[in-house]
């Protein structure tokens, strides 16, 4: 192979007018390098927007090889999905010390990542999802996902404090609070407020539980 043409299969990312050889790069692996990518997923959706945004320029923006994120990820739907899916908060988020306060600060956590880049992307994949099935089931599953499993979490510790009953718990309870908040995101004229969330947790969330009632 040619001096040349080893110099235009170089692997490379443009920032300013410099170029960088990812191969001089230190080698990053594992959990540091999808956060890499996953940042970078949202740094592109916030310039060029979701429609705009490719697996490339992704890599590009992560000095990452673009091989390494179709290993990962078959396309840019899935790239997109799981950067959603492991920005929202996680299950050992927030204990507060009560049922109230852990409801109300997992879904105000949630609403701040959709009131940004999280949020450009989840509209994004709306239109991806409509017509296929499979993807529509795959959406509806992340728009679930991270928060319904933390309120899970929090209304299993309330069981545990003796401040809920357990009879009192099912899955329809415990998808109420990421459904109503879903609504508002996707279908609301106005940003969700907190005060829109103090409603939902003292009015809706708390009585399904038994607290209030």
């Amino acid at each position: 192979m040619s001096g040349s043409s080893r110099v235009a299969d170089v692997r490379s990312a443009k920032v300013g007018r410099r170029t960088i050889d990812h191969r001089t790069l230190p080698r990053r692996r594992g959990a540091v390098l999808e956060h890499a990518i996953f940042e970078a997923v949202l740094a592109e959706i916030d310039d060029v927007g979701y429609e705009s945004m490719t697996m490339e320029s992704v890599a590009i923006r992560a000095h990452a090889g673009k091989a390494s994120l179709y290993r990962r990820w078959p396309d840019k739907i899935a790239l997109v999905r799981d950067t959603v899916y492991h920005r929202m908060p996680g299950p050992e988020a927030f204990d507060t010390g009560s049922l109230r306060g852990d409801l109300l600060r997992t879904l105000k956590a949630a609403n701040v990542e959709l009131s940004g880049s999280v949020g450009s992307a989840m509209r994004g994949l709306i239109g991806e999802s409509l017509l296929d099935p499979v993807r529509r089931e795959r959406f509806r599953k992340l728009t679930e996902g991270r928060t319904a499993t933390t309120i899970r979490s929090a209304v299993q510790r309330a069981v545990e404090r003796g401040e809920i009953d357990a009879a009192l718990v099912n899955e329809r309870k415990v998808e109420t609070g990421p459904a109503l908040l879903r609504q508002q995101f996707l279908f609301g004229h106005d940003a969700v407020t907190n005060d829109f969330l103090k409603e939902v947790v003292d009015d809706v969330l708390l009585p399904l539980f038994g607290i209030g009632r």
